[in-house]
């Protein structure tokens, strides 16, 4: 899967490298993985590179039992540069030969407690720069 903001192109791929179907779907886990249902029933594995939707979209495909991967895109980019086609389809035949770099998705939890943990670090600089200027004055 090439996934952008608002769609995310999809590629299948038989064992043999064949193209099977090419079609573009909304980048949301629900659409994603009824369309994955509906038109892959043997599916053994789905790819989708580092990314700004790849932490919601590979735990919502995950929670719906599609067996997702996320790829390094940095590494995907390197071996996509060499190819001619389309970057969903690329990414399909990564999936069929293992010639990819899998990373590690965090919890959900982990990200929310990151996320809080930064915005307090952003409170308390941003409180200090305002004493700091009040002690100026």
């Amino acid at each position: 899967m090439d996934v952008s903001d608002k769609t995310t192109h999809v590629c299948l791929v038989d064992a043999e490298g064949a193209v099977l179907q090419r079609d573009v779907v909304a980048s949301d886990p629900d659409a994603l993985a009824k369309w994955l249902n509906r038109h892959c029933p043997g599916l053994v594995r789905v790819v989708l590179e580092t990314g700004p939707l790849s932490t919601v979209l590979y735990h919502g495909l995950v929670e719906r039992d599609v067996p997702v991967e996320c790829i390094c895109a940095r590494h995907a980019k390197g071996v996509l540069s060499t190819r001619v086609n389309n970057d969903a389809e690329g990414l399909a035949q990564l999936a069929r030969t293992g010639w990819f770099k899998r990373i590690h998705m965090k919890a959900s939890a982990t990200h929310s407690d990151r996320a809080a943990l930064r915005i307090r670090a952003q409170l308390i600089t941003g409180r200090n720069a305002m004493a700091n200027q009040l002690r100026g004055s």
